[in-house]
């Protein structure tokens, strides 16, 4: 990470679906300012997914995509105004939607919800960083 820049970055965004790219396209953004490139596909789904999630299921007035940096770790939260969790489903094979959690549960290395006062709900996940690989001199 650039010691100069922060180490967290948020930003509200409308509940409408056009927003949920916008959401990914900040998560990039504020990884490559920070050198987390290597985070950039797995941090991007789970925006999408978690994003999603808000629009769809908590449909109020907007949510804001915060990602911050602690120590060895991205968190990434999605903040709505909505009281009702997240449930994870059992989708059969002829479902094409409710992996969303799963997903999110696959890339990161835990998630979770608390709650936000004064009213919501906090959805978030974790990714370790890692150094880069050194390239090995011949």
């Amino acid at each position: 990470m650039n010691p100069s820049m922060p180490a967290s970055d948020q930003r509200f965004f409308a509940s409408v679906p056009a927003s949920v790219g916008l959401a990914r396209d900040f998560a990039d953004k504020s990884l490559l300012a920070w050198g987390l490139d290597a985070l950039t596909d797995d941090v991007r789904l789970c925006v999408s997914e978690l994003a999603t999630n808000a629009v769809v299921h908590a449909n109020y007035d907007g949510f804001l995509v915060r990602l911050a940096i602690d120590g060895s770790y991205l968190h990434l939260e999605v903040h709505d105004r909505h009281p009702r969790w997240p449930e994870v489903r059992r989708p059969t094979y002829d479902v094409t939607t409710g992996r969303g959690l799963h997903l999110v549960a696959a890339l990161s290395i835990g998630w979770g919800v608390e709650l936000r006062h004064p009213s919501g709900k906090i959805v978030w996940s974790r990714f370790p960083i890692t150094a880069a690989p050194q390239e090995m001199p011949c």
